[in-house]
């Protein structure tokens, strides 16, 4: 029994010093660890069900300039609607002046078309995310990203086909 406490205590005290080491870096504060305690989460647009209500309640308006700066890359095919594979990047020099502090992923007709919403820092060095996400059926995915400045820009729709069950057909 001395021995299980021991490693139990060993593993929590490497779980602590790798957020603690992380912590440390700034990349992550504790508001961003638990969104639902953070002022200003934005929980109406994460709960919007229709596509325009989504992009209203984050991003305060529903039409946005589609910018060459707005990197999407998704399958034109996905055979498991539960993890398509997406990539995100945003063309920005990520200093102080200038650069990228939010980007939204948005499913046109997903139950709930916010997929995600990410926040970045000059210190983050560049805009690159890479995720997989939920998507009920065949429909167009699409990022808007915001800079620092308030200027907002987005990629042009990409539809990804989801095969029925998964199963390629």
């Amino acid at each position: 029994m001395k021995q299980m406490q021991r490693r139990q205590f060993l593993g929590t005290g490497v779980t602590a010093a790798a957020v603690a080491a992380v912590a440390g870096t700034g990349l992550l504060r504790a508001g961003n660890a638990f969104a639902g305690n953070v002022a200003g989460w934005p929980a109406k647009a994460f709960d919007a069900k229709v596509l325009d209500e989504a992009m209203g309640d984050s991003i305060g308006k529903t039409d946005v300039p589609v910018s060459s700066k707005v990197s999407l890359k998704a399958p034109t095919i996905a055979e498991n609607g539960g993890a398509v594979p997406v990539t995100i990047e945003v063309d920005s020099p990520m200093t102080a002046d200038d650069y990228i502090s939010t980007v939204w992923l948005f499913v046109d007709h997903n139950p709930t078309p916010l997929a995600s919403q990410f926040t970045f820092t000059p210190a983050c060095g560049k805009a690159y995310i890479q995720e997989r996400i939920k998507m009920a059926k065949t429909d167009n995915v699409r990022v808007v990203a915001k800079t620092n400045k308030g200027e907002l820009m987005a990629s042009a729709p990409r539809e990804v086909k989801v095969t029925i069950g998964g199963c390629g057909g």
